[in-house]
């Protein structure tokens, strides 16, 4: 299983295992840089005045569209040796997906769900919650967008995983059932 989760590209001339090993280096580091990058970054300045140590923090947020140009720029080229079932690239179009949703971009966030919902439901178990939390947005984002039946259709599913997990009777799952009924 874990090498389905680390699955390579089907190429005539596959890449050489040196290749591969580079790529999960680079994949493993993108994705520390984009977690730092995706917090506040505090920077410790301190400076002598008039015999005085001062010492200030300043801080400054990455502009969410630089947030998602990481991940874009990343997803190309991981997306030369890795297939997007793949769990680094899982993980780079998740944050991506999260940009999307951060800035509204509802046709941006469904996009990359309905890439990662698939590999999500092979690579964790059935009645898994990150399965069902997917399929949660996925469901809201179809409603928001006026695709109806799609989006019934994925929060079901996302209520038949919650009712194994949680059980029947969680707020959670009334709650779901509730904006079904208001739709």
């Amino acid at each position: 299983q874990d090498k389905e989760k680390l699955e390579i590209c089907k190429l005539n001339d596959p890449p050489s295992a040196e290749t591969v090993q580079g790529m999960i280096k680079y994949a493993r580091n993108v994705i520390e840089e984009f977690r730092r990058a995706k917090h506040y970054k505090y920077i410790l300045c301190s400076h002598i005045m008039r015999g005085h140590l001062f010492i200030k923090f300043l801080d400054f947020l990455i502009p969410p569209g630089e947030l998602l140009e990481i991940c874009e720029l990343s997803l190309d080229k991981m997306g030369a040796v890795f297939e997007d079932s793949n769990v680094y690239m899982l993980h780079m179009m998740y944050q991506a997906m999260g940009v999307c949703l951060y800035v509204q971009d509802w046709e941006g966030a469904l996009r990359y769900g309905q890439k990662i919902i698939r590999p999500y439901s092979k690579h964790y178990p059935s009645y898994s919650l990150n399965v069902a939390s997917m399929w949660l947005k996925l469901g809201r984002l179809y409603m928001a967008l006026n695709n109806r039946m799609a989006g019934v259709k994925a929060l079901k599913r996302a209520i038949a995983i919650m009712e194994v997990a949680h059980g029947k009777d969680h707020p959670y799952i009334s709650e779901i059932k509730k904006e079904l009924e208001d739709h």
